[in-house]
């Protein structure tokens, strides 16, 4: 039988390919490796090398080169790894990259004959998307915002190396140059509805400190960090009122402490504290629980928990946590900001409300806690829309499965590949 070799590349590997690695990797007849950075998690079936990048001051290079130095230099890092699998006989035939560190820029070199797949997540630009749309926080200036644009380099250039490229969703795609779209395709990464993302029986959690039990009015909030480009100032600012009317309702926040995107707040360590201070004894620390990073199992049951489930955001990449929790059909709450308005439907599979809008935002909360028989209808027809548009094995994988067969050129891959996974 003959044998081909999957390359994905990631610094935090799986990341986004974790459903697609996991298949390929229990496909006969594919053998899946991996490059990644030191801290990655891996994945089982998986052969992974790591690499490590070496702290090196940037501070005297000129400002608008530092992102790229800081690039080349992890860029430096996958060519030796790479070479190393070519001198072991790994020639993949097939390539999966992020390249927004950096890591795609040496492989077109290496692997001339491959199919690249580099994963389009965000183009960023000085207006129109994240930067500029919060008024509250400082403007970039000129300088600021050609740091922006210049974020750009190693994606445009794995973008010109790619065979193909994919974005999870269409605005996102959409925010790329328009000369650069037709090599674009929307594949989401996927979700499985069948097994994890799906609806269970509410029952206890309990979290050191805290129990959360079933018939509760809990108002969930999910976010890797709690930040402003997640509306965390916006949510945070409405919970007073929200806990006034509600004197049963409690807030089960979920994120940590790091600055993911955008700034770090001024005077205060992260964004959390920050909120505290500006709020004082507003909230009632008996019913607001920061729960910091929970285990995946553990997030997945309070959101079974959850009454109203708030995902603000930005103008930005789209949160796994909105899709996964309308999976499991939690009532949606979100921003009437792109790419929200790509996935929630106001009024048919959740509630949308103006970012900014804090008294907007509170009402809708309230009245999800006062009625939530209210809303079962939009509960249903949230998971609906993911079993639909962003199912993994139904949906997801035979779109990679298509662009492999365009791409790639390989009618034996294509084949093996759809024998392999049954498709």
């Amino acid at each position: 039988m003959d044998e081909f070799d999957v390359l994905f590349v990631h610094n935090n590997f799986p990341a986004q390919f974790k459903n697609l690695a996991k298949k390929l990797a229990g496909c006969p007849g594919i053998r899946v490796h991996a490059i990644a950075a030191h801290g990655a998690v891996g994945m089982p079936g998986v052969d992974m090398l790591r690499y490590r990048v070496s702290d090196h001051e940037v501070a005297t290079m000129h400002a608008f080169a530092r992102r790229f130095e800081i690039e080349s230099r992890r860029a430096e890092q996958v060519m030796y790894a790479a070479s190393a699998l070519k001198l072991k006989g790994v020639i993949p035939k097939l390539i999966y990259v992020h390249p927004g560190w950096g890591e795609s820029l040496p492989l077109r070199v290496i692997f001339p004959d491959a199919m690249i797949c580099t994963y389009a997540e965000f183009y960023y630009a000085p207006t129109g998307t994240d930067i500029g749309f919060d008024n509250e926080f400082a403007p970039y200036g000129v300088d600021g915002e050609v740091r922006i644009v210049l974020r750009n380099a190693a994606s445009l250039l794995s973008l010109v190396d790619a065979s193909v490229a994919i974005a999870p969703t269409q605005w996102q795609r959409n925010v790329f140059p328009h000369e650069l779209q037709p090599k674009i395709h929307v594949v989401h990464d996927g979700l499985d509805t069948a097994g994890l993302a799906k609806p269970t029986r509410p029952r206890s959690v309990e979290i050191p400190g805290h129990r959360f039990a079933p018939g509760q009015e809990i108002v969930t909030y999910v976010a890797r960090n709690l930040e402003p480009y997640r509306g965390f100032h916006v949510f945070m600012r409405a919970l007073p009122r929200i806990l006034r009317e509600r004197p049963e309702a409690h807030i089960c926040i979920v994120g940590g402490d790091a600055v993911g995107y955008g700034y770090a707040p001024v005077d205060f360590a992260n964004w959390r504290l920050a909120m505290l201070a500006e709020l004082g004894d507003k909230l009632d620390p008996a019913r607001v629980h920061f729960l910091g990073k929970v285990p995946y199992e553990t997030y997945l049951a309070l959101l079974a928990l959850s009454r109203a489930h708030v995902y603000l955001t930005y103008p930005f990449v789209l949160s796994w946590s909105i899709l996964e929790a309308m999976a499991l059909e939690c009532l949606v709450i979100g921003s009437d900001t792109p790419p929200v308005t790509e996935v929630v439907r106001h009024g048919e599979n959740g509630v949308l409300v103006p970012f900014f809008d804090i008294e907007a935002l509170a009402d809708t909360v309230v009245e999800a806690l006062a009625e939530p028989h209210k809303y079962d209808a939009l509960r249903k027809a949230a998971r609906q829309t993911i079993v639909d548009r962003y199912d993994f094995q139904a949906t997801s994988l035979p779109q990679h499965i298509a662009l492999i067969d365009e791409f790639s050129f390989s009618p034996r891959l294509t084949n093996l590949l759809r024998s392999g996974l049954g498709l």
